[in-house]
Parts: C-alpha cells; sequence; structure tokens
C-alpha cells in the first residue's frame, strides 16, 4: 500500500475525531488531512478537492443532516473516493444502507482501535468491510431468500432520517430546517412513515419514534 495516504474524519465529536487522528499517525502509510463536524463542510471539503483525499472516515449523526446522504453526495462527487461508515447506530439498521449509498464498509464505534485500522485498509485495497456477524446475517438472508425482519427497513433513507430526528423530540419546523426541506415535505414523510408502519396516528408515531431512538442513543440529538 502507499505511503502518506489522505484521510477525511467527519465527525462532530472533537474527543472521538482526535482519537481517529491518533490511530492513524501511528501508521505511517496514512496521514489526515482535514477533519470536519458537518456534513455541510466534508461536502465542501470533497468538492473544492476532489481528488485530494484517499479515504473519509464518517459519523452517521451529524448536526446538519445524516452522514447516509453526506456518503451519497460524497460517491456523486467522487466516486474514487472511499467511505468507511464508523457509527454507534445498530449495524442492522444501517449497513446496509450504507454500502448502498457507496459506502465501502461499516464499523461500528464499540469496536477495537485495531479493528479500524483493519476497516480502513480493507477499504483502501478495494474491499468491503463489514464485521463478521453482519457478514452472516447478509449471507444467509441471501442464501435463504428471506427479507428483512425489520420495520424500519420499510422506510426509505430520508424517511428513516426524519423518523430518527422525531424520535429525538424535533418539530417539523426544526426538522425542515437541520434537512433543508420545506416543513410540507416532512409533513408528507410523516404521513408515509405513518403508512409504511401501519401507525394510526402522530402521538403513535412519536412514541414509536422516541422509543426506536432510546434503543439507538448514539445517534440522538
Amino acid at each position: 500500500m502507499p505511503r502518506n495516504l489522505q484521510v477525511l474524519i467527519v465527525d462532530d465529536h472533537p474527543i472521538v475525531a482526535m482519537g481517529f487522528q491518533v490511530l492513524m499517525k501511528r501508521n505511517s502509510d496514512f496521514e489526515v488531512s482535514d477533519i470536519a463536524s458537518t456534513a455541510a463542510e466534508a461536502k465542501e471539503l470533497v468538492r473544492d478537492q476532489p481528488e485530494k483525499y484517499d479515504v473519509a472516515i464518517i459519523d452517521l449523526g451529524l448536526p446538519d443532516n445524516c452522514g447516509l446522504e453526506l456518503v451519497k453526495e460524497i460517491h456523486h462527487i467522487n466516486k474514487d473516493l472511499k467511505c468507511l461508515v464508523v457509527s454507534g447506530a445498530d449495524e442492522k439498521i444501517y449497513a446496509v444502507r450504507v454500502l448502498k449509498a457507496g459506502a465501502r464498509g461499516y464499523l461500528m464505534k464499540d469496536r477495537s482501535m485495531a479493528s479500524l485500522e483493519s476497516a480502513v485498509e480493507t477499504v483502501l485495497s478495494g474491499g468491503v468491510y463489514l464485521s463478521s456477524l453482519m457478514t452472516s446475517r447478509m449471507m444467509e438472508a441471501v442464501t435463504s431468500g428471506a427479507g428483512s425482519t425489520l420495520e424500519e427497513d420499510r422506510l426509505s433513507d430520508r424517511e428513516l432520517e426524519v423518523y430518527r430526528l422525531i424520535g429525538c423530540g424535533k418539530t417539523s419546523r426544526e426538522i425542515a430546517g437541520q434537512l433543508g426541506i420545506s416543513i410540507r415535505t416532512v409533513d408528507t414523510h410523516r404521513t408515509h412513515i405513518k403508512e409504511r408502519l401501519g401507525l394510526k396516528d402522530a402521538a403513535e408515531l412519536t412514541y414509536r419514534a422516541v422509543c426506536w431512538v432510546e434503543r439507538n442513543l448514539t445517534l440522538a440529538r
């Protein structure tokens, strides 16, 4: 593997970002070029210098947008830039989504530093990195022909993000501002979410979303 591979870290938690940076410095092959704390900042960096970075380490729970949308935007700007999502969110919910969005791997934050280094090396070498458990689940689903048993998998990526923000106590106006969409669009997403999950009204939607977020506290804002 060539030396001085350029790394972009996208995480709004300074301690986590610095931890990633320290780890990268332990390996002379890697150099952390930039750290972004928001999706907008990361997108601007990649757009201004699309060929600068070799790999981007991206958190899902960014303050201005979901990291999943950022992966899609980065993939659109530069398909050669390898994205590795490192998040505390349940891999059963997000791993397949991030791969479909264009990422090359998914690593949960409770894994070891050695796992992070292995994940980065895997995606840079052209491979796909998932935990052994997630790989087994995906292979089992393919061979058995069984679909997902998670009801939230019925939601689109944008609907899932709206669902998460509802569970974090955000109003439609706040969700619209954070995602850069209209309040009417948020309300349309709310309607679709209720339909897809078989929920009767706004109260049931809110309760269900809050319970879901409590099971995935790392993404709560």
